[in-house]
């Protein structure tokens, strides 16, 4: 009896040390058990999309779902619809799944740091993709995306060069408090000239459907050329959307200045009709990355934590040229 109260002692001592040794703070990644030698066969990866608003997230849904049929990996995927509770529940359900990483596409910035602690306490990285988090960067991997605040200067930019004696212009936003609106409206403001002043701004939630009705409220409200001579647009569905009301209104192409985020083919096709006269890229292709990006923090690999996708801005002269060839 003595002998088996030692052992049994022995035991949770033993728990215990392990337990201390496995604590949290600050470390660098160990990877996973196959390490150093994971392959993407060995890799399960948790995606919970944020929606299917718009042409982007289709296409970035795509681009995840393809690249993990081509590299052979496990992808648990859902859609949760735009609301934050869906990707939470999502990513707890994934956490007591066991994956190896997940990949966090975030509908707005704040409110993750919980369900982040959690991930980080079973020892799953996370990787931020697109959009931002307002949490801690110690409680994610790393972030892959665009520099949304650079999106909103260089749409800027282009107003600035567009009317160099001012003027007025509106904005169309995305969703409230997400990462990408956040970042576009803060970029805009930090480089548009002075002279030139928003009129207004409200949200058409990334979608056509939520930015057609803004605009015709725009409409009843302003009078295109006279109390507004440009229109700065979040994303190109909205954008799509938005020359919607202003057909209908008797608005020509090339009447406003028109700049949207994006580059998707709806976008490039409203250039080559002569509504947009420029499209600051957004690209949505970011599978590849995701998952180099995910097999690296499984084997213990050093990482960079923030990795930005080189864009461009595009503008009507070429738009016909290059719109056969656009990918999303």
């Amino acid at each position: 009896m003595f002998r088996f109260k030692k052992l049994a002692f022995l035991v949770i001592v033993a728990t215990l040390i392990l337990t201390a040794c496995g604590g949290g703070g600050e470390s660098e990644e160990v990877g996973s058990s196959c390490a150093p030698n994971c392959t993407y066969a060995d890799m399960v990866i948790c995606y919970p999309q944020l929606g299917a608003e718009s042409d982007w997230r289709t296409a970035n849904t795509a681009s995840i779902k393809e690249t993990a049929d081509q590299v052979g990996a496990k992808l648990i995927f859902s859609d949760a619809q735009q609301k934050q509770e869906n990707q939470i529940s999502a990513m707890r359900a994934c956490i007591a799944q066991g994956v190896d990483i997940i990949a966090l596409p975030p509908v707005v910035e704040d409110g993750w740091d919980a369900v982040l602690t959690e991930a980080q306490n079973a020892g799953i990285p996370v990787i931020i993709v697109d959009r931002s988090v307002s949490a801690d960067s110690s409680l994610y991997a790393a972030h892959i995306g665009s520099n949304m605040v650079l999106e909103g200067e260089r749409a800027a930019e282009e107003f600035n060069k567009a009317m160099p004696n001012g003027g007025a212009v509106l904005e169309l936003s995305g969703t409230t408090g997400s990462g990408a609106a956040v970042g576009r409206a803060e970029g805009f403001r930090n480089k548009l000239n002075s002279n030139i002043t928003i009129l207004d701004s409200q949200t058409g939630n990334f979608t056509r459907a939520e930015a057609l009705p803004v605009m015709q409220a725009f409409l009843q409200k302003y009078t295109p050329g006279v109390d507004f001579q440009g229109i700065f647009i979040h994303n190109d569905d909205m954008g799509i959307g938005a020359i919607e009301a202003l057909k209908a209104a008797g608005v020509e192409p090339g009447e406003l200045f028109i700049v949207s985020v994006d580059g998707t083919r709806g976008g490039f096709q409203a250039m080559v009709d002569g509504w947009f006269q420029a499209d600051v890229e957004c690209n949505p292709l970011l599978g590849p990355q995701v998952f180099e990006l995910g097999l690296k923090l499984m084997n213990g690999e050093t990482i960079e934590r923030e990795i930005l996708t080189n864009e461009t801005v595009y503008y009507p002269d070429n738009a016909a040229e290059l719109l056969p060839s656009r990918k999303y």
